[in-house]
């Protein structure tokens, strides 16, 4: 790994010098510090003028499906159920050529919009991790259990999913592996506590899509005893600062006690939920007070349509104040903590931070532009004014993946991804 040298760039309002070096930010200090000089090698230093642009952390897409990444508008104008009904049946179609290609069209669309690390819940995992790892960005990688009641099938993913941690164990650079429960509705009992008792024994994360819908919540009361999603899981004891509970949209007032006193990561997507009417009174401040940890995910694009998280902010934040009638709703420092910080620390990495020790996923967000041309906050402009095409530069890992908007082969990723949509079309 190289070391790199961003100069005169702010970081929130102060010009510093950032220097990068084995994949850590080694030091941020004062512009023209005789401190950077003391971190630095002798020699081989990338030296990058940043004047007029802005550091933040690179966001961590908490809630992806990158192999969905070309399925936009396959599953339009339609209600949930018969959506995933819809899905399904295109799934049928896919293999592991596609995933992969599919991958890399989702790392292309998420590096150009300053994502740098995605928390996956897909299938054919070795493809999605070799498609991340050549595009340069950090996957944490589900196994995907989905046995739909099926016994014979849940024999034969538990027998999988040992055989793709077994493979985990040989990958290289910054993919992460766990496990992830598709749904309630989807997976039986003994498999979600199959699940979670694998992944504890192995100190794995969890992900799951929880109280998504509103039927899903019914169905699990009717089928339960009254017990709601989040009261069902936590009966089988799976719920934990290990679970990753996507969506947890529609909560009851002892769900979001269970969820806050669980230290359970909690997943807002709202423009997939938005776009199939899920619903959208996301209940973040009750959440946040109750002790959950909250993160900002944009589903796949079979239902958000794109995989940018800018856009995402901007809408969880204008939705919140709307629904409440508070325009002091999600804060902006809340907001970009749920995009980066927080997530870091749903997935126990060292991402998500502007500081010394943590690992090198910067945006350079270019100024120059109308956006910007406002003695306002530039957090506000960011969120609220610009497009993610404001973001001139990514680095992830302490090594460009992007470099004034260009990112290495992407005709050829196209490309090459454009083929496989024979394979789901019709």
């Amino acid at each position: 790994m190289g070391t790199i040298l961003l100069k005169n760039i702010k970081v929130d309002v102060k010009v510093s010098d950032i220097l990068v070096d084995e994949g850590i930010i080694k030091a941020i200090a004062p512009s023209g510090s005789e401190r950077i000089g003391l971190h630095a090698p002798a020699s081989g230093i990338e030296v990058v003028d940043c004047t007029g642009k802005v550091a933040v952390p690179g966001f961590v897409n908490m809630h992806t499906h990158a192999g969905m990444s070309m399925m936009r508008g396959l599953g339009e104008d339609i209600i949930f159920h018969e959506w995933l009904k819809k899905i399904w049946e295109v799934e049928e179609k896919i293999d592991e050529e596609y995933v992969y290609h599919a991958t890399k069209v989702a790392c292309l669309e998420m590096i150009k919009t300053g994502t740098t690390t995605f928390n996956d819940h897909y299938w054919y995992m070795p493809m999605a991790q070799k498609a991340a790892e050549e595009m340069g960005i950090r996957p944490v990688l589900s196994y995907v259990v989905c046995d739909r009641n099926d016994s014979g099938e849940t024999e034969r993913q538990k027998e999988q999913c040992l055989q793709m941690y077994e493979l985990s164990g040989t990958w290289k650079g910054m993919s992460r592996f766990a496990l992830a429960m598709h749904a309630i509705y989807s997976v039986s009992e003994p498999m979600l506590v199959w699940t979670a008792e694998f992944a504890r024994s192995h100190g794995l994360k969890m992900h799951i899509h929880l109280s998504e819908t509103r039927k899903e919540v019914e169905d699990c009361m009717a089928a339960h005893g009254g017990l709601s999603p989040v009261e069902y899981l936590d009966s089988l004891g799976i719920l934990g600062p290990d679970v990753i509970a996507a969506h947890s949209l529609h909560l009851s007032d002892r769900d979001i006690e269970i969820l806050g006193s669980r230290k359970v990561n909690c997943v807002h997507n709202i423009n997939s939920n938005l776009k199939l009417a899920s619903g959208y009174m996301f209940r973040y401040n009750e959440l946040r007070d109750a002790g959950a940890n909250i993160c900002l995910g944009t589903d796949g694009c079979a239902s958000s349509n794109n995989l940018d998280m800018l856009e995402t902010m901007k809408t969880a934040a204008m939705v919140q104040k709307a629904w409440r009638g508070d325009p002091s709703a999600m804060p902006l420092n809340e907001l970009l903590d749920m995009a980066t910080a927080n997530a870091g620390k749903a997935l126990d990495m060292n991402v998500g931070r502007l500081e010394e020790g943590a690992a090198a996923d910067i945006l350079i967000v270019d100024t120059d532009n109308y956006n910007f041309l406002s003695p306002g906050l530039f957090l506000a402009n960011f969120v609220y004014s610009a497009h993610s095409d404001c973001i001139g530069s990514v680095i992830c890992g302490g090594k460009f993946v992007m470099k004034n908007r260009v990112v290495k082969g992407e005709r050829e990723i196209l490309a090459e991804a454009g083929r496989m949509l024979s394979k789901i079309s019709g």
